[in-house]
C-alpha cells in the first residue's frame, strides 16, 4: 500500500506527487456522521488501495457521481470533466446522440484518483470500454438485484446459476459484491463486438436464465411487473453509457460498504454485503491481494460467434405453413 498519509489536523492540504500537486479540501468534513468517517478518511482509503484499484480504471472514461455533503446528502451526476482543473488531468472525448462531444475525465494515477475523490465522488464509475475504442466493451456483465422479498442468500443462489450458464459457453466469470444490495458478475471479452451487440448477448442470456429458473430469476425490466421474491438479472447495465461501481469502490450506504471482489467459493459458502467495508477492505487486500487481477491479464472470451449466431436467429425467415384445402 502507498505510504501517503493525509493530515488529520486541518481542513485543507496540497499534496505533491512527483511533478503534480493536488489540492484536497474539507478533509475533516463528516461523510458518514454515525460512523465518524470524514472526507479525509475516504480519500485516505482510496490512496491506500490505489495499487490494486488503478489498473482496473486505467484508460476508462469516468462518470462522476458527486456527493458534496457526504453519503447522507444529495448527489448529482457529472460526465464532463469540470473546469478549472489541473492541466495534467487527461480526458476522453465521446460523441453523444445530441451531437455534443463530452470530455470524460480519466483516472490514470494516484494524483488523478485523489483529485476525483476530492470532488465528492464516493464510488467510482468507469465506462465499459477503454478510451481508444470506447464503443467496443471489453466486459460483459450482469447486475443481480433483489426484487422485494428476495434476500442476499437468494442473490448468491442466482449468482451460481448465472455462473453455471456462463460455464456452458466456456465463459470465464468473476463475481463481486455491488456494495449496495446485490452481486455483479463480469465476463472479460475480447474487444470486437460493438456495445449494442454485447448488450444483445447479455439480454439473450438473461432471458434464457429467467425461462430456466422462473421461481428465482426475472429479467423483466419494468419494475411493476417483476414478481416478488425473484432476483433481477439486469442485462441493461450493458446499454449505452451505463456504468457500474468499480471494484473497491466505497458505496454511500449506512455502513460504508465496498464493492468487493469475491471468489466463487465464498459465494457458494455464503457471504453478506456488510462483510466488506471501508474499515476492513485494506486488511483483506493485504491478505488475499486483488482477486480480480486475472481480469487484467487473462485470455478474454471471444464473443463474436455468439453475436453472429444471434444475428442469424433474428433474420431467419418464418417457416412456411402448409395450406390444406
Amino acid at each position: 500500500m502507498t505510504k501517503l498519509r493525509l493530515p488529520t489536523d486541518r481542513d485543507d492540504t496540497t499534496l505533491t506527487l512527483g511533478d503534480r500537486s493536488v489540492d484536497l479540501t474539507n478533509l475533516r468534513k463528516p461523510f458518514w456522521k454515525t460512523l465518524n468517517i470524514t472526507k479525509g478518511d475516504l480519500i485516505q482509503y482510496y490512496a491506500d488501495v490505489s495499487r490494486w484499484l488503478l489498473p482496473h480504471l486505467h484508460d476508462r472514461p469516468m462518470v462522476m457521481k458527486r456527493y458534496p455533503n457526504g453519503a447522507d446528502g444529495e448527489f448529482f451526476y457529472m460526465k464532463r470533466a469540470p473546469r478549472p482543473r489541473p492541466d495534467w488531468i487527461r480526458t476522453c472525448s465521446i460523441p453523444h446522440k445530441s451531437l455534443n462531444v463530452i470530455d470524460f475525465p480519466l483516472v490514470q494515477d494516484v494524483a488523478s484518483l485523489l483529485w476525483m475523490v476530492n470532488l465528492g465522488c464516493i464510488d467510482l464509475n468507469p465506462w465499459y470500454g477503454r478510451c481508444d475504442d470506447w464503443d467496443r466493451p471489453d466486459f460483459l456483465h450482469f447486475d443481480l438485484d433483489p426484487v422485494e422479498g428476495a434476500d442476499f442468500q437468494r442473490i448468491c443462489e442466482v449468482a451460481l446459476r448465472v455462473r453455471e450458464m456462463l460455464d456452458t459457453f466456456h465463459m470465464p466469470s468473476y463475481p463481486k459484491t455491488t456494495g449496495s444490495r446485490g452481486i455483479h458478475v463480469y465476463v472479460p471479452i475480447r474487444r470486437g463486438p460493438l456495445q449494442k451487440e454485447v448488450w444483445g448477448v447479455a439480454k439473450a442470456i438473461a432471458l434464457d436464465l429467467a425461462a430456466r429458473f422462473p421461481k428465482i430469476i426475472t429479467a423483466e425490466y419494468r419494475v411493476a411487473k417483476r414478481p416478488q421474491g425473484r432476483v433481477l438479472v439486469d442485462y441493461n447495465q450493458n446499454a449505452w453509457g451505463r456504468t457500474l461501481a468499480s471494484v473497491y469502490s466505497v458505496r454511500p450506504t449506512r455502513l460504508a460498504t465496498v464493492s468487493a471482489p469475491v471468489s466463487w467459493e465464498e459465494v457458494q459458502r455464503g457471504i453478506t454485503i456488510e462483510e466488506f467495508r471501508l474499515e476492513n477492505m485494506r486488511a483483506r487486500l493485504r491478505e488475499l491481494g486483488d482477486l480480480w487481477k486475472p481480469l487484467l491479464h487473462s485470455d478474454r472470451f471471444d464473443l463474436g460467434p455468439l453475436v453472429t449466431a444471434l444475428k442469424m436467429v433474428r433474420v431467419r425467415p418464418p417457416k412456411r405453413q402448409s395450406s390444406v384445402a
